[in-house]
């Protein structure tokens, strides 16, 4: 998979991105990660790449051209996708992110300052994206975030194949189990006996129940969506070790 990323901050997004899994399976082919800047594009002695919004207000807003033409640079663009990072942009999920991931190439635009002329949006056919409720000020990280969403389900880049099969917001819509290891017990509090029992179906069965427990406890709009077997919830009020 290719990914191409327009920002301001080159070595914030590379830098960010080689380290642990994602470094080991960029090394190894699986990925790779280009980057091109607005600036390099800039004509003025200044390299400016903002300017003042047109009918006024606070802030500076990235030029359309200089942004366009850094995105039309990338040996990405054409070949997939073209996202913005935008708080205004539509949510993430993780179904949408499991579709990039079969992507042959994927652009990211990062935005920065006030934010970016919306003629970037419609002249590049973007589609505008958000990872959060909660505004920061600038798209790079939101960007990695995304990246390493993607990266991730890539076929080789985790150790076991079935790491991601039980994550939280998968196609059964639950939020993930609990995870626990050694010590088996730890300042009184005690790994559930059931985890430790070897009794594998058993562990599956309350895998399960927890994530449906964690679902509601969490997350309860995600129950519409959810993927229940008729007395899921029933099972819900009986003990658990």
């Amino acid at each position: 998979m290719e990914i191409g990323v327009v920002t301001l901050f080159a070595d914030l997004v590379t830098g960010g991105l080689d380290h642990s899994i994602l470094s080991r399976a960029k090394a190894a082919g699986l990925w790779s990660l280009e980057t091109a800047s607005p600036r390099d594009f800039a004509k003025d002695v200044h390299r400016t790449v903002d300017d003042s919004p047109y009918g006024g207000g606070p802030g500076m807003v990235l030029k359309v051209d200089l942004v366009v033409q850094a995105t039309e640079s990338l040996g990405t663009f054409g070949r997939g996708p073209v996202l913005v990072m935008d708080p205004a942009g539509a949510p993430m999920t993780q179904s949408r992110v499991r579709r990039l991931a079969g992507e042959e190439a994927v652009t990211i635009i990062c935005g920065h300052y006030e934010g970016m002329d919306e003629r970037v949006i419609a002249g590049l056919g973007a589609e505008p994206v958000s990872v959060c409720d909660f505004v920061v000020t600038g798209g790079e990280m939101p960007a990695m975030m995304l990246i390493d969403a993607m990266v991730r389900l890539l076929p080789g880049v985790l150790g076991d194949p079935e790491s991601h099969e039980d994550d939280s917001f998968g196609e059964d819509a639950l939020l993930g189990f609990p995870l626990y290891t050694r010590p088996l017990e730890f300042r009184g509090l005690q790994v559930p006996e059931v985890l430790a029992s070897g009794n594998h179906g058993k562990i599956a069965e309350w895998r399960r129940l927890e994530r449906i427990r964690r679902t509601i406890q969490r997350r309860p709009d995600l129950l519409a969506k959810a993927d229940l077997k008729p007395g899921d919830l029933k099972a819900l009020e009986k003990p658990t070790t």
